[in-house]
Parts: structure tokens; C-alpha cells; sequence
């Protein structure tokens, strides 16, 4: 198998897996999906050992295509180094006072390979310290949790590795309130008469 064929299937892998999250979550267009992935576990090494800028692009490209039919929002989160800070575009930061953005610029080793790539690809990358996701993808164990609004909702996706690297999906819900009167169904509260 060629490189050429290495990368085409890391992208269609990386877009399935996303197009799978987008219809479990019913994503609207413009939300915030975290995007965490090693290089090096996807490439078969230990993370944080053998990144690959060529890989990352194979990944970036998979989000791409997801997110041209979807419209959400992709932020690439960094690695430990840069404390998991994300990658986003600035423009998103509008009206956001809580995106505290951060001065660095991701690179291989210090932020990773695919942060680093979003970075260069950016149409005005900026980097932003925290985030709270309505869902994300992580591939190799990088660990987005700590990006994702409560109450986090695993996914299943049919493709269960990228390359050599683990997939695991979740998306975000809000919070189910009260007891056992509560209602969470809007038809059910139409039942009830206290929604049109």
C-alpha cells in the first residue's frame, strides 16, 4: 500500500468517524467539536514519540470534508507541552469572553503535529486556552474530556482505530434536573398540556 493510500484511508476514516458523531449528537451547524489525536499512536509509536506532520495532514483532511458537510466548528486541541491548549480560528472568538486566548505557536514537539498543522492551515489561528465542546473525537488517548461541556455522552463509532490509534467519541448533554416528576420530553410535556 502506498503513502498515497496510507493518508486516503486515515482521512476517510477520520471523516466517517465525525460524520458518525454529527448524526448521534444531531449536531447543529456551529458547534464546537474538540479534536484531539496523536501522530505517533496513530502511526503505531508511543504518544508523543514519533509525530508526523504528513500524518496530521491525513487527519486534518478528515476533518475537513466532515466539517464542509456538517458546518461545525473544529478546534485542535495541543498536547501536555502546551497544557491542551486549542487551536481555533479567530474570528470564533467573538462574543466569547471566556476563550482566553494564550501566546504561542503550536509546533511538532511542543503542541503536536496536528495542532501544529491546524495552525499552519488556519485561515487566522489563534490559540485559546479552554473550551467547553458540544463534542469531540480522540484519537490515541490524548484525553479531551477536560474540553467537553457536562454531561459527556460516549459514541460507538464503527471505525474503532485510525491507523494504530484508538478512537473514542462523546458528545455533550445538558444536565437532566430534578426527580422523578421531572419531565424531558417535549412530547411528553405536551401530554401534559404545558407546552404548545
Amino acid at each position: 500500500m502506498s503513502e498515497r493510500t496510507d493518508r486516503e484511508e486515515l482521512a476517510a476514516g477520520v471523516d466517517r468517524a465525525l460524520g458518525e458523531l454529527v448524526a448521534a449528537a444531531k449536531l447543529p451547524p456551529g458547534s464546537l467539536v474538540v479534536i484531539g489525536a496523536s501522530t505517533s499512536e496513530v502511526a503505531g509509536e508511543r504518544i508523543g514519540s514519533a509525530g508526523s506532520l504528513g500524518v496530521a495532514a491525513a487527519l486534518w483532511e478528515g476533518v475537513r470534508r466532515a466539517q464542509a458537510r456538517a458546518g461545525f466548528r473544529p478546534v485542535f486541541q495541543c498536547c501536555e507541552h502546551l497544557n491542551r491548549a486549542l487551536v481555533a480560528e479567530r474570528e470564533w472568538l467573538a462574543g466569547r469572553p471566556d476563550w482566553e486566548p494564550v501566546s504561542v505557536i503550536p509546533v511538532p514537539h511542543a503542541g503536536g503535529s496536528l495542532a501544529a498543522y491546524a495552525f499552519g492551515q488556519a485561515a487566522d489561528p489563534v490559540v485559546i486556552e479552554a473550551v467547553r465542546a458540544d463534542a469531540g473525537i480522540d484519537i490515541g488517548s490524548t484525553l479531551i474530556g477536560m474540553h467537553l461541556k457536562p454531561v459527556a455522552v460516549p459514541v460507538r463509532p464503527s471505525v474503532k482505530r485510525i491507523g494504530e490509534a484508538a478512537v473514542t467519541m462523546a458528545y455533550s448533554r445538558p444536565k437532566l434536573i430534578g426527580g422523578p416528576r421531572a419531565v424531558y420530553d417535549p412530547a411528553a410535556a405536551r401530554e401534559l398540556g404545558t407546552c404548545e
